[in-house]
């Protein structure tokens, strides 16, 4: 997987967590800088590391699936993409959690990060250097949660859905990629 394709895949799986972060903004509009900081360090954390926990499941079962590797990788793409297009059309309920208690953020990087996890396996099937990959997704994450952050206190919701619909897109691109490449030097 080239750097690029690696960048835009981490964009995309950092769009749930750009969205809790506008949301948080949002719902508290005096967060301070260190409390910001503290929100976008376990959103990238756990962004990191699920795709971690992934790769060590789709290492296990690498050898029996590797014919088929590349439709695996789609498959889970795909399902990852078209779970954050539905999901940002779903109806918001109000919010009355309090982005900064620990509770809450810990579960916000859990929910955010979930479908990492599924791209950890794909890592797994497409041989990814995971180092790499770890530093970039949490990199990435954790600018795009500080900018989602000041996003939410300055600008508010606006654009939230679609930013979260793009990013199901991209996913669905990356395995589009990924099944052309294994067919067609690409």
């Amino acid at each position: 997987m080239s750097f690029l394709t690696l960048f835009i895949l981490s964009v995309s799986l950092s769009f749930d967590s750009f969205a809790v972060s506008v949301s948080s903004g949002l719902a508290k509009k005096e967060i301070k800088f260190r409390q910001a900081l503290r929100i976008a360090f376990f959103l990238a954390l756990f962004q990191a590391l699920m795709p971690v926990i992934g790769w060590f499941g789709g290492i296990s079962v690498k050898e029996f699936i590797e014919p088929i590797d590349h439709w695996v990788a789609l498959g889970l793409l795909s399902i990852i993409g078209i779970k954050m297009i539905v999901e940002c059309y779903k109806c918001d309920e109000e919010k009355t959690l309090d982005p900064l208690r620990f509770r809450t953020i810990i579960t916000m990087a859990l929910a955010t990060s979930i479908d990492a996890l599924a791209v950890g396996v794909s890592f797994a099937l497409i041989n990814v250097n995971l180092y790499v990959a770890v530093i970039v997704i949490g990199a990435v994450t954790f600018i795009a949660s500080m900018i989602g952050i000041l996003m939410g206190k300055k600008t508010g919701a606006r654009f939230g859905r679609k930013i979260e619909a793009l990013g199901g897109l991209l996913l669905i691109a990356i395995g589009v990629k990924i099944v052309l490449e294994h067919y067609f030097i690409i």
